[in-house]
């Protein structure tokens, strides 16, 4: 297993960022051929998905009915006041495993990756696990 690292910045409370030409530059640089990529969110408020990646109004939907799903103000007890972000975060999940071709992500036509962001603005990390050759 090969392990690499990089860092995304959010400029909103809920933002949803492509990320595949970030992981493919880390695979790249972890020389990867054939195999899997796990891609994982090391944070409690922010998440990984792959869904598709050629209408921007995919993102807009998605952001728009987990806020209407899991509003930020209601009646939550944890203390820090970002309770939405962690259930959004859980619903999301924080990592996605991804097949690995010739190096690049070998996604369907229409998939992509993407950073959600529920409790920015933030710098996030992102690791990209590669296991493969």
């Amino acid at each position: 297993m090969k392990l690499a690292r990089f860092q995304v910045e959010t400029e909103a409370r809920a933002q949803v960022l492509l990320v595949r030409k970030q992981v493919d530059k880390a695979l790249s640089q972890l020389e990867a051929g054939d195999g899997l990529a796990h891609l994982w969110c090391p944070h409690t408020t922010a998440g990984l998905t792959v869904n598709e990646g050629w209408d921007p109004d995919v993102t807009t939907d998605l952001l728009g009915r987990l806020e209407a799903l899991v509003p930020w103000n209601a009646a939550y007890r944890h203390a820090e006041g970002n309770s939405a972000a962690h259930i959004k975060a859980a619903l999301i999940g924080p990592g996605v495993t991804v097949p690995v071709e010739g190096g690049q992500l070998a996604l369907g036509r229409w998939q992509d990756v993407y950073f959600c962001e529920f409790d920015g603005p933030r710098r996030r990390t992102i690791e990209v696990r590669y296991i493969g050759d």
